[in-house]
């Protein structure tokens, strides 16, 4: 799922104690020549609150198997993003369909400043002091989709250093 990034590090389930957050339950509708056939569609985030985050979606004819689905399939997509001291190592913008993120690294004591979908992930995250903006769709599949891009493509100073081949003082100086 996550192919198109470099230096994601996909996380297996086992030994993670992950807290899901439901982000949003749509009532579909699919109109058939016998009348509409109802069901449900479901967006789960699960996180262990530390760096360790997934996303997955659920469908079904009733909200509950939805629900248990979308969390299955989100424990099947877990990765982990670099956090610097409670907030995120440097601002990023992630987008997705109609959906545009801006993530802002911030000072202790902020919290976090985002919306529905986007506060979702971050919190399962476990990121504490960030400013977020979000335009475009408020789609809540796209904008937790556009987060996730935005979070792929966080690095720490650590694996910059270690790419460029420096080290961490050399990488501070200049």
């Amino acid at each position: 799922m996550y192919q198109d990034y470099k230096n994601v590090e996909t996380v297996k389930p086992g030994g993670l104690e992950l807290k899901d957050r439901l982000v949003g339950v749509q009532r579909v509708t699919k109109v058939t020549k016998g009348g509409r056939a109802f069901g449900f569609s479901a967006i789960v985030v699960v996180g262990d609150e530390n760096g360790v985050v997934g996303q997955g979606l659920g469908k079904s004819k009733d909200v509950a198997s939805a629900i248990a689905k979308a969390i299955e399939d989100a424990k099947k997509n877990l990765v982990r993003i670099p956090i610097n001291k409670g907030t995120l190592p440097h601002e990023q913008k992630g987008k997705y369909g109609g959906a545009r993120v801006t993530l802002l690294p911030a000072a202790p004591g902020t919290g976090v400043i985002a919306g529905g979908a986007v506060r979702a992930v971050l919190e399962a995250v476990g990121v504490h002091d960030v400013l977020s903006k979000s335009q475009g769709s408020s789609n809540p599949h796209n904008v937790v989709k556009a987060t996730f891009d935005a979070l792929l493509q966080m690095r720490s100073a650590q694996t910059v250093a270690r790419q460029r081949g420096i080290s961490l003082e050399k990488l501070y100086k200049g």
